[in-house]
């Protein structure tokens, strides 16, 4: 998997050096309190481990990837951005077919236009690549992130029980659509 770069970024994969940054990133319920059906912090150093450990394999596929945020000038890590597969409602987890754009930030990052920053990176890096289409899903009630989404170009589709077997805001960007918006070819 490849790092990506931005004006303020460098988005890169995640080692096992980054676990003490993922454990305390993900061990807050303020940054977790919207992911999953199910909301729960990480417990210990291990689950971060084990977390790095997945999202490294993914890192195996050609177009999708979990990356760090890290400030270019600063050295310091910022968050999640990741581009993957979504899971279908009622598969026990199996693929949809879709790839999911999403971000999580340590909350010390919150507010600074990162967010933003990383995921139209990660969203050109999946079209780039031959990604047609990419979703986003947030919380209903998580309307910063669906703010992030619209500013990277997704549109609101409403809500949808589609995946991840609960009610998300689902959002979504196609290719095309994405090419013709910025004057460059499909």
């Amino acid at each position: 998997m490849h790092s990506l770069t931005t004006d303020r970024l460098t988005l890169r994969p995640f080692t096992p050096d980054d676990a003490d940054f993922v454990l305390d990133t993900y061990s807050r319920w303020e940054v977790q309190r919207y992911i999953g059906r199910v909301p729960r912090v990480l417990a210990d150093r291990e689950e971060a481990l084990g977390l790095i450990t997945r999202w490294r394999a993914i890192g195996e596929h050609p177009v999708h990837g979990v990356w760090l945020a890290v400030d270019t000038a600063s050295g310091e890590r910022l968050g999640t951005l990741l581009l993957k597969d979504i899971p279908a409602s009622g598969t026990d987890r199996a693929p949809s077919g879709d790839t999911e754009i999403g971000w999580h930030l340590h909350p010390d990052a919150w507010g600074r236009g990162i967010a933003t920053e990383g995921a139209r990176a990660v969203l050109a890096r999946a079209f780039a690549g031959g990604l047609d289409r990419v979703v986003a899903v947030t919380h209903p009630d998580n309307l910063a992130s669906q703010r992030v989404a619209e500013r990277i170009g997704l549109r609101s589709l409403g809500l949808s029980s589609a995946y991840y077997d609960t009610e998300c805001a689902l959002f979504a960007a196609d290719r095309a659509e994405s090419a013709a918006a910025s004057g460059a070819p499909a």
